[in-house]
């Protein structure tokens, strides 16, 4: 996996939109790594933006800060840039905060890729290979099927957040449909993906984040929906799809255009309470309370088939639920409790986890 990465982004130019999220400063910190050139799209206020300069990323990367829905700001970014892949991340990703703003939501979730989109169909630079849109599992409508979501299984959403999403999708797939499926020289693409989690998230009304900190303070740890399954996966798996399906995109932008799912494997989704427990036991302390208080629509179930990806991409991933969570935990005892170098964990993890086989 090492050198196939680095041998294809080394001196590549690629431009991330959401840069100074959570998942978007892993992946920052990822291709600084494998040596690109990354031009990262942040937005204030970012309350998770924490990670990103723990990572020191604002000394790594060409950071620009302006709000994806400005179209004209996006598109000379895109034209200064000149990047040769996109990863656009850019959202608002909180479910809850979706109730409270749902109009905000759809506008960021579902403007801000249309806005992408119409600069990618208007552009002149021929250097763009491959986009891979970033959405989300819960862009399906609920079937409450336990045997996974597909590809092409119905989207929809109840909640602000899911519909926002499903409507991203649908316009990347008329997007592609109508102008960059044919003889295209862009490859475009949509990645959904589980629960993911990681050291360095501090998104509020998270289960990991929310976890950690109650432990650290001395406090229970109140769970609302404790048997409510996820298809949990550290951050570094669903990532390493998108930075193999940017690969692929460029060498073959026809061919492996539209949605590709990046969950877990068949059988391994795990309840809400299971998770809290086996952070608590590699702590070594803390305590949980159920406390019920489901104000908002969550799905019960999550399960994303990624037979597709497995086949045409070689990908599956690489971490069971325990070493996933395991992980997690271990970086934020280390930064928050033994006070050692961000940097130095997140690389190290990101190493290890390269020189899996």
């Amino acid at each position: 996996m090492k050198s196939a990465l680095k041998n294809f982004y080394k001196n590549k130019k690629v431009l991330i939109t959401g840069a100074t999220g959570f998942k978007g400063a892993w992946l920052c910190y990822w291709l600084n790594i494998l040596g690109a050139k990354v031009t990262g799209l942040g937005h204030n206020p970012n309350k998770n933006k924490n990670l990103f300069y723990l990572l020191k990323l604002n000394k790594k990367i060409n950071l620009k800060t302006f709000d994806i829905r400005d179209k004209k700001k996006l598109s000379k970014c895109i034209q200064d840039a000149s990047p040769d892949v996109i990863f656009h991340l850019a959202a608002q990703p909180l479910i809850y905060e979706s109730y409270k703003k749902p109009f905000l939501t759809y506008e960021v979730n579902a403007l801000g890729t249309l806005n992408l989109l119409e600069c990618l169909k208007n552009s002149n630079n021929k250097k763009i290979k491959s986009v891979v849109f970033v959405t989300s599992d819960k862009c399906y409508y609920n079937n409450y099927s336990t045997k996974g979501f597909k590809e092409d299984d119905k989207l929809g959403g109840i909640d602000p957040y899911s519909g926002s999403k499903a409507c991203a999708e649908i316009m990347i797939n008329t997007y592609i449909q109508s102008f960059f499926k044919k003889n295209s020289k862009i490859g475009l693409a949509s990645a959904r993906a589980g629960n993911v989690i990681g050291g360095g998230d501090y998104s509020p009304n998270r289960l990991i984040p929310d976890t950690i900190k109650s432990i650290l303070n001395n406090k229970k740890i109140y769970l609302r929906n404790p048997k409510f399954n996820r298809p949990w996966q550290h951050v570094l798996e669903p990532l390493y799809g998108y930075l193999m399906l940017g690969e692929r995109l460029y060498a073959k932008p026809t061919k492996f255009l539209g949605a590709w799912n990046f969950g877990t494997k068949k059988n391994t989704i795990t309840n809400v309470e299971e998770i809290v427990r086996k952070i608590i036991k590699f702590w070594g302390k803390g305590s949980l309370k159920v406390k019920k208080s489901v104000k908002f629509y969550e799905q019960e179930n999550l399960q994303l088939n990624i037979s597709k990806s497995e086949k045409l991409l070689s990908w599956s991933p690489k971490l069971s639920i325990t070493q996933s969570v395991e992980a997690t935990a271990d970086w934020y005892k280390k930064v928050l409790e033994k006070k050692l170098c961000p940097e130095k964990i997140t690389k190290d993890q990101i190493l290890a986890y390269m020189n899996i086989d």
